[in-house]
């Protein structure tokens, strides 16, 4: 693939795939978002009915639905290598070919897919905040390589024994996303530093830091995206109000919460007026914090206005666009040039091909920046 190589790894231990597996290969797929779903991959092979590789695959990946061969993917380009998933195979799937050589496609998702396997529910949680309790049930995980990075809330306050022991719900994958829905928090597995681990992310979304290189349309020679389109939809943007209850009375008092924290500043420069403010009537029974954070993490999930969707082809653009990250805009006219969060990010590989297709989203409209970061 010209600059591009694709490395493969599997094995609970991951080691580099042989020659006759790389050969087989003619599609790779791998699809990674910002935590709103698992990250996935499916790998298609052209194999011979009596390959012995489509038996290792179809007794690892389709044996009674539970995720036994652990598959790792990396993608090198102009000398850097970086990993794209981690993962298990969850279903395997032959389809029929020409000559005698039929297709095995590889259907997986990242480790979270072993943490939807385990159900332990009733299991109590005394004294113990939530990011205590990612913690706990994360360390199960370690074998795997798994690496916990846990940012508490505000709101990180253990329960007293005396009024409330909390206890499991669901598999610890449920429990893990139900705990940072709550707070407004996002949950994901992101592969690396090194083969064979990953990094388990409970936290706020994070929109600072350094920009990826800028993605560039109608610039002539400088432009390096196939095709890049932007949507302004203000309905989508909503403005939750929390409600406190007042010590002496009793009452009520509403309290409006906005969309924009240290951690998600404002990428836009010219914010929509709000359309619709939805009242959370529900949270005037829960403490001060609580009620903060039920309504910091409503805010979170409502307050982009604007949105693009591309492709792109990796080696016009030199590197390997990542998601949950930040990258520049040019050249798309002053509403929308300036700064996105990279909300989803497909890696397709084809031989001879490497080519990407994205979302970006952000708060607000015209740029922030007088120039955009190449």
């Amino acid at each position: 693939m010209g600059g591009v190589r694709l490395g493969v790894f599997y094995g609970p231990v991951p080691v580099a795939a042989p020659a006759e597996l790389l050969h087989a290969i003619t599609r790779v797929k791998v699809e990674e978002g910002s935590g709103d779903a698992q990250s996935g991959f499916e790998i298609t092979l052209d194999l011979p009915p009596r390959s012995p590789l489509r038996t290792v695959f179809l007794v690892s990946g389709g044996g009674g639905g539970v995720p036994l061969m652990r598959v790792t993917l990396t993608v090198t380009l102009n000398g850097r290598t970086e990993p794209l998933i981690d993962g298990m195979a969850t279903h395997v799937e032959t389809l029929p070919g020409e000559g005698g050589v039929a297709q095995l496609v590889v259907k997986g998702k990242d480790l979270s897919a072993l943490m939807a396997v385990v159900e332990l529910p009733g299991l109590p949680f005394p004294a113990m905040p939530p990011s205590l309790r990612v913690l706990t049930m994360l360390a199960k995980y370690a074998p795997l390589g798994v690496i916990p990075v846990v940012i508490p809330s505000l709101a990180d306050v253990p329960p007293l024994p005396v009024q409330r022991i909390p206890t499991q719900r669901g598999s610890d994958l449920d429990y893990i996303r139900r705990l940072a829905a709550d707070v407004g928090h996002v949950f994901y597995l992101e592969p690396g530093p090194a083969v064979g681990t990953s990094k388990a992310y409970w936290g706020p979304e994070i929109r600072v830091g350094e920009p990826q290189p800028a993605l560039t349309v109608a610039m002539d020679a400088a432009t390096n995206v196939e095709s890049l389109h932007f949507q302004f939809d203000r309905e989508r943007k909503r403005m939750p109000i929390v409600f406190f209850q007042e010590s002496t009375s009793k009452a009520p008092v509403p309290v409006p919460i906005p969309d924009v924290t240290p951690l998600t500043p404002p990428l836009g420069a010219i914010p929509p007026l709000t359309p619709k403010v939805e009242q959370l009537a529900d949270t005037a029974h829960l403490s001060a914090p609580e009620a903060l954070m039920r309504g910091m993490a409503f805010a979170a999930q409502h307050g982009d206005a604007v949105f693009g969707q591309g492709t792109l082809d990796a080696l016009r653009y030199g590197r390997v666009l990542r998601s949950r990250r930040l990258v520049g805009v040019r050249g798309a006219g002053l509403p929308f040039d300036g700064l996105y969060y990279v909300k989803r990010v497909t890696h397709q590989f084809e031989r001879g091909s490497y080519r990407q297709s994205f979302s970006l989203a952000r708060n607000a409209l015209v740029s922030t920046l007088p120039k955009v970061p190449v």
